[in-house]
């Protein structure tokens, strides 16, 4: 009889508040951040500082290739734009938290993303040095922009979405017309890869960030063309010749001017804020710079002043000039011809500098601006933490930090309690408590660099044995640190608890193994007794000792040494017993089977073996992982294990049968250590990623056979997926300069659709033809009830064969029907007549027309037995169009007048409220900025007749 195995299942992670490779930013509320955990998007609510929702994909695909690189959030909704590592973008609702659509376009990393005003669609730049615009309603690929010789960095919408800027590591700008999907300028002089591009909201300047000293202004023309701007051009004359007006025709930016940065460190990134009066440049280090953005009055007025301090110094070299040469009218003249245009220095002012105290990964204005303030920014540090600051005119102040969800840096050791109910990690510079059911912190204690760890029976307290060599004993009741205990003088390594719960074994790079024992007492200074821990037997070893096992009873004691060999003692005695040698690099990791009958060692030769611990013979030798094995544990009262590497992948081993059984991914970088419960229904792995996942243990049996076929399958899927991409899109072909091309990509999915919709066709034509010798067979004689195809669920042919189409998403039909053969093809067409009088269906039908013509164009024209087929659907589908749009258009027109109706009792609903709110306001303040203007003239006029009274009675 075959063996069935039970499936290990990823059931949830935690421990991860941001990751370093996507931005973060605020939904369209701003009472929630989005920020990338991972594969997984979390909403975070800014004043709670609790996680209220997680967007997480439901896909094959698992780890790096997963991972969040870009987020939009759209300010029109609540439709969240998240792109991925492998160049998926999927469209969700914050609000619901479900995913929408799934758009597959780049071959690169999803970089970039930006929405227009209206989120209609949006623009996403890729590692693929391609641009693609997306209808967010029709959630389809409207068009592909290439012209850009590296990964796109950054873009931003102009001209109410009608023109697009892309920045990119190529060092230049492109500039897009949308209409006709061609690049009409390519901006140069940048130094240096260009990390970033903003507009402000009246889309009046362009800035752009690089790893050059000074950030770049452009003014943007089209919206421009009374104002006179001051530009290198204009500094050099221009020349009003014909020649020079067609040059610049196409101009859309025009160099405005340069601001000098604060710090040596490249730009990351540019933003404005909502309102467009402030200006944020966060650097690739601790700081950002907040710049103000003085409106056009300000501005002017300081230019005037500038211009004034310039002509008072100019007139003093004047006077002396005079005094000189006797002749200043030149001068005077030149002075009076200077205009007051503002330039960059009299239209941004820096107002203040951020500093975080770690490393900042991203940054993001709140759309709503608090009343007493400028501003409120959310920060995202590279220490998995968010803070948030609210920025005055004069000072900044932190007003929240979310960081007790997960530790500031790599997850070192993970240990469960006895009834599985806590879960403890370290890391850095803390311990934290976990429950590993629901994912939440319980404490959060300050501790050393915890190399292992270990919970006492009971679940009272911790022993955590740290890179300093200190034993650290925790309450983890108070959340306390109980007591520091000098154990070794070097690393720490292993721990393992003794089987019969009276204490435990630590071994160290000092080449010590000290056996401890638990003991409570009450201190001096304490009033109540404490835990504690002495030394009670040592073993002194030849090298360093990295990792330690002791048989569940008790008899023997393993440790792995440095020289590559593990040795098996006698626990009573200390006996030296066996050693065993076969490893070519150190052991990481030792265990020891329930029964006492196995040993399995793991080391950074990437080997697992599997030894009899009577004789100490090596059973198997398993090329286990890609990368060093940093841990091995069985599964109690089995002989089933679990192997983990710094390949990322956690791997299910029949240690009997040496069979690898199941390959679970997930994890982002190198997994460092693991906990199994005590029943096996679960185990818990912690990463370099700072993640802490939860594997559950399911009821779905599997069998060896079917689970090595999956992987062949997925071995196999993933060869079609390059071979796809080196056919499609070689690296070494040159690209034409600023065209456009196709948006989507073909997926192993869309070719699957394809056969699927293949098979149905040639099912429904084997199901016409027996259907018609059924008739025939029928006139002749008596012949039993016709039984018709069971797969067909009793559907006719032609309902059948909709049915498959519908299925499919109406955006990729074009790549699903495009491998369709003409023979397929023709049967399709000869189904269309009966679809079109099904009035939900004509919308599909005319698209599936419109494909099927335009991709076999040429044989359809030569074709005698398509054209009665074609001139039926050119009458149909005609008239059927015109049909639906003339109830669309008396829809509209009956809208439009309710819309009137309703418009002339009130304009509220019907008036974009946010535009409305802007309009009063500004109104409040030119009406404060009159009634100030009046007051302080009322004062001087007072000042001035005061004084002339008072000069009155002193002649009198």
């Amino acid at each position: 009889m075959v063996k069935a195995y039970l499936r290990y299942e990823q059931a949830s992670s935690f421990g991860v508040i941001t990751s370093l490779e996507s931005n973060i930013a605020y939904d369209s509320t701003g009472k929630h951040v989005l920020a990338p955990a991972l594969e997984k998007v979390g909403i975070w609510h800014v004043r709670q500082g609790i996680c209220t929702k997680t967007l997480s994909p439901s896909s094959s695909r698992v780890g790096k290739s997963l991972a969040v690189t870009s987020i939009a959030s759209s300010s029109a909704s609540a439709s969240v734009a998240v792109g991925y590592a492998d160049g998926s973008i999927r469209i969700w609702d914050s609000e619901k938290g479900t995913c929408e659509t799934t758009l597959n376009g780049h071959k690169g990393a999803v970089t970039s993303l930006r929405y227009n005003k209206a989120g209609s669609m949006f623009a996403s730049g890729s590692k693929d040095n391609d641009v693609i615009l997306w209808d967010v309603v029709g959630e389809t690929g409207l068009f592909r922009l290439r012209g850009h010789r590296d990964q796109v960095t950054d873009l931003v919408f102009l001209d109410d979405g009608k023109k697009l800027v892309t920045a990119s590591k190529d060092k230049f700008l492109r500039v897009w017309d949308l209409e006709t999907q061609h690049c009409m300028q390519i901006i140069s002089g940048h130094h240096t890869e260009v990390w970033s591009v903003d507009i402000d909201p009246e889309e009046k300047y362009l800035v752009t960030g690089s790893a050059d000293q000074e950030l770049r202004f452009y003014a943007v023309k089209q919206n421009m063309p009374h104002v006179s701007v001051v530009s290198d051009s204009d500094a050099n004359g221009v020349d009003e010749s014909g020649d020079q007006l067609t040059e610049n025709k196409w101009e859309v930016l025009i160099p405005f001017g340069e601001i000098q940065r604060q710090t040596k460190d490249r730009v990351a990134s540019v933003r404005f804020n909502n309102s467009g009066s402030l200006l944020a440049c966060q650097m690739a280090g601790k700081t950002v710079e907040i710049f103000q953005v003085l409106d056009e009055t300000e501005a002017k007025r300081k230019a005037k002043r500038r211009l004034r301090r310039k002509e008072k110094k100019s007139s003093k070299e004047d006077v002396e000039n005079v005094a000189a040469n006797g002749d200043a009218s030149n001068e005077t003249e030149k002075a009076d011809t200077v205009t007051t245009t503002p330039t960059v220095p009299d239209v941004f002012k820096l107002l203040q500098v951020v500093r975080a105290g770690r490393k900042i990964s991203s940054f993001s204005f709140c759309p709503i601006t608090p009343k007493d303030s400028l501003a409120t920014l959310a920060l995202s540090l590279n220490n998995n933490s968010l803070e948030f600051y609210t920025l005055k005119s004069s000072e900044k102040e932190k007003t929240a930090t979310i960081e007790h969800q997960g530790h500031r840096s790599d997850v070192r050791s993970v240990a469960l309690s006895a009834d599985n109910t806590l879960l403890m990690s370290t890391s850095h510079s803390e311990v934290k408590i976990w429950n590993p059911s629901t994912g939440s912190c319980l404490r959060t204690i300050d501790s050393g660099y915890g190399i292992c760890s270990l919970i006492v029976p009971k679940s009272k307290y911790g022993i955590v044995g740290t890179k300093s060599g200190v034993l650290e004993i925790i309450d983890i009741g108070s959340a306390t640190k109980v007591e520091d205990v000098e154990a070794h003088g070097g690393t720490i390594w292993s721990i393992a608890p003794i089987p019969d719960d009276t204490g435990f074994v630590t071994v160290s790079a000092d080449h010590e193994v000290k056996f401890w024992e638990y003991q409570v007492k009450k201190k001096a200074d304490q009033e109540a007794k404490q835990l504690t821990v002495s030394n009670v037997r040592s073993m002194k070893m030849n090298d360093d000792v990295l990792a330690v096992a002791i048989s569940p009873d008790a008899k023997h004691i393993a440790v792995a040494l440095l020289d590559s060999t593990v040795k098996v003692f006698y626990v009573d005695s200390l006996k030296f017993f066996l050693s065993l040698y076969g490893h070519k690099l150190p052991v990481m990791c030792i265990d020891i089977s329930s029964d006492g009958a196995l040993i399995v060692t793991g080391s950074q030769d990437k080997n697992i073996k599997i030894w009899g611990l009577d004789f100490g013979d090596c059973h198997k030798s398993i090329f286990a992982h890609d990368d060093s094995v940093m841990g091995v544990k069985f599964v109690r009262n089995t002989h089933y294990m679990f192997s983990i590497g710094k390949d990322r992948l956690v791997k299910y081993w029949d240690a009997d049968k040496f069979e690898l059984l199941l390959t679970l991914g997930g994890h982002h970088a190198e997994i460092w250590c693991f906990a199994v419960s005590n029943r096996g229904d679960f185990l818990v792995t912690g990463s370099h990623d700072r993640s802490m996942r939860r594997w559950d243990r399911t009821e779905e049996p599997f069998f060896l056979e079917e689970e090595k076929e999956k992987r062949l399958e997925e071995l196999f899927e993933s060869e079609i997926d390059n071979a796809a991409e080196n056919r499609h899109g070689s690296q070494d072909e040159i690209i034409e300069e600023g065209v456009a091309g196709l948006a989507k990509k073909t997926t192993v999915d869309v070719l699957s659709a394809a056969d699927s919709i293949i098979e149905a066709l040639e099912m429904a034509e084997n199901e016409k033809t027996r259907l018609a010798e059924y008739e025939e067979e029928k006139t002749r004689g008596k012949v039993p009830e016709f039984a018709p195809n069971v797969v067909m669920l009793g559907l006719s042919p032609s309902e059948f064969v909709l049915k498959t189409i519908s299925k499919e998403k109406t955006n990729d039909l074009e790549h699903i029907l495009l491998p369709l053969p003409f023979s397929d093809a023709l049967k399709l067409l000869s189904y269309m007549e009966s679809w079109s009088l099904i009035p939900e269906k004509v919308e599909l039908v005319c698209r599936i027309a419109t494909i099927v013509l335009q991709t076999h164009h040429n044989q359809l024209v030569t074709t005698p037995a398509a054209r009665p087929i074609l001139s039926v659907l050119r009458d149909i589908l005609h008239a059927k169009v015109k049909e639906s749009k003339d109830t669309i258009g008396y829809n509209l027109a009956a809208m439009d007048h309710l819309k009137q109706l309703m418009a002339s009792r009130s304009d509220a609903p019907f008036r974009d409220a946010k535009a409305k709110l802007m309009e009063i306001r500004s109104q409040q303040a030119k009406r404060m900025e009159a009634r100030l203007d009046t007051k302080t003239e009322r004062k001087r006029k007072k000042k001035q007749k005061r004084v002339e009274d008072g000069h009155g009675h002193a002649w009198a």
